[in-house]
């Protein structure tokens, strides 16, 4: 993890209110490991400082965006416009007018004045996300918008103040388009002093349960359906997986998971993952179930019952609540039944 302080797609702003608080920011970034405590920690301060540029750098689903709303509401101007572009997404023949704004007859189909992106931000946050697909010819324009703090509309004379702060965000080396000539060195040169690498998901594998429970919660909240726990063993294949598409990914499969399983777990079989760690596949076929078998002679009924509170007390890791869930009863009936097999020691 680094750290250093010194078709058209329409951008997004969001002008709400915000608590301006830190806590509030980032209260929904999920995990308390330290890597991503750190980030956080760092970020708190960044947004602290007056106008600070921020390059966010991490692998596709880290959460930039996240980090960049949270570094915009523990600002001290909140309640200015967080404002989001996606730089490729726009053609390069149009994110000069985006970014910048035009004048009326700047060209020809520019029938009246717009305000670009660096305007409309105001006092509040413009992120610039996949900053290293930026055209070479904007390159400079940008550099000396964060230089001097003014841009010029395009076919203007009058230069106009620049009040936001800017967050780039990149999934790609800015260092190696640095080298490979697609990027400017006094650019990367300017962003990357107040720089934070977000740390992927298979770096902080113990946030893997909070965050898988935390989506189950809320598509269980969305649908009105029953909020489903995870088995113990796929939480193990959760944590087994390299999650290339880091937390996004997670939340993708979590959610098709809590909808198309058929028990009040979410269990092996329900996740669809194509690529775990080799060592660790034969994990994913065991997906906990247990059998009761019944011999020719026979078995009693509480000798089959015994069996199934044991098995299901063992899949549940010992979770009594979970064990009656699954077994269509009330706790306190499973107590009763646990004491009435001596069962008090399965988990």
């Amino acid at each position: 993890m680094t750290y250093q302080l010194a078709s058209h797609e329409a951008p997004v702003t969001d002008r709400s209110a915000r608590g301006g608080t830190s806590d509030f920011a980032f209260q929904n970034v999920i995990g308390s490991s330290p890597a991503l405590r750190d980030a956080v920690e760092f970020a708190r301060r960044v947004a602290t400082r007056n106008l600070t540029t921020v390059l966010l750098s991490g692998e596709t689903g880290t959460g930039k965006e996240l980090f960049a709303r949270g570094i915009h509401y523990a600002s001290p101007s909140p309640g200015e416009p967080f404002v989001a572009v996606n730089c490729p997404a726009i053609p390069a023949t149009l994110l000069e007018s985006e970014l910048f704004g035009h004048e009326r007859g700047a060209f020809t189909d520019a029938r009246s004045l717009k305000q670009g992106l660096f305007e409309l931000a105001g006092g509040g946050t413009l992120f610039l996300d996949e900053i290293s697909d930026l055209p070479a010819d904007l390159q400079p324009k940008l550099l000396r918008a964060l230089e001097e703090r003014r841009v010029r509309r395009l076919g203007g004379f009058r230069e106009i103040e620049v009040r936001c702060r800017v967050v780039a965000a990149t999934n790609r080396s800015l260092e190696r388009a640095v080298a490979d000539g697609k990027f400017r060195e006094d650019l990367f040169n300017r962003l990357n002093p107040s720089r934070l690498e977000l740390p992927p998901l298979r770096d902080r594998p113990e946030d893997i349960p909070t965050l898988a429970r935390h989506f189950s919660k809320l598509v269980a909240e969305e649908q009105g359906m029953p909020e489903k726990d995870l088995w113990p063993r796929t939480l193990e294949v959760l944590q087994a997986h390299d999650w290339p598409g880091n937390v996004r990914e997670l939340k993708n499969v979590i959610q098709r998971a809590t909808l198309v399983g058929m028990t009040p777990w979410i269990r092996v079989d329900d996740l669809d993952i194509t690529r775990s760690r080799a060592a660790l596949e034969p994990l994913a076929t065991d997906d906990g179930q247990r059998t009761i078998t019944i011999p020719a002679l026979g078995k009693s009924l509480d000798v089959i019952l015994g069996e199934a509170v044991r098995h299901t007390l063992e899949i549940t890791g010992g979770n009594r609540s979970a064990a009656a869930r699954i077994l269509g009863i009330s706790r306190p009936t499973l107590l009763r039944k646990i004491r009435t097999f001596g069962l008090e020691t399965v988990h």
